[in-house]
């Protein structure tokens, strides 16, 4: 099955920026979507954005124009370049993969992703 490793996370002071890294085991073309979740202390896990299996990439509309995604094929990487940071932006970082296979397309939604890293924990203070 396909592991993912997320690596970049760190403390850094509200306007700053982050990129968070997930490294995924094959390829995902055409066979996963990936995504990137995040979950903050005491709060729901929440999509931040994807790419779907055709490569096309999608975030949530509240953090267009901070966090971008983007992804390097060639080395199986995924990146979530975060800027101007918020202290609400805190939380452990997840990456995630769901099987290209299943219908209902690639939503940005953490119960219709199978397999996920263990996080990488991003703090944002004031």
């Amino acid at each position: 099955q396909v592991q993912l490793v997320e690596s970049g996370g760190g403390s850094v002071r509200s306007g700053g920026s982050l990129r968070l890294t997930c490294s995924v085991s094959e390829s995902t073309t055409s066979r996963y979507c990936v995504g990137w979740f995040r979950q903050g202390a005491g709060k729901e896990r929440e999509g931040s954005a994807i790419v779907d299996s055709d490569n096309s990439i999608s975030s949530r509309e509240s953090l267009k124009g901070r966090f971008a995604v983007s992804q390097d094929i060639s080395r199986r990487q995924l990146y979530l370049q975060m800027s101007n940071l918020k202290e609400e932006d805190t939380g452990m970082y997840y990456c995630a993969a769901r099987e290209a296979r299943y219908s209902g397309g690639c939503p940005l939604r953490p119960s219709a992703f199978t397999f996920w890293g263990q996080g990488t924990q991003v703090t944002v203070s004031s």
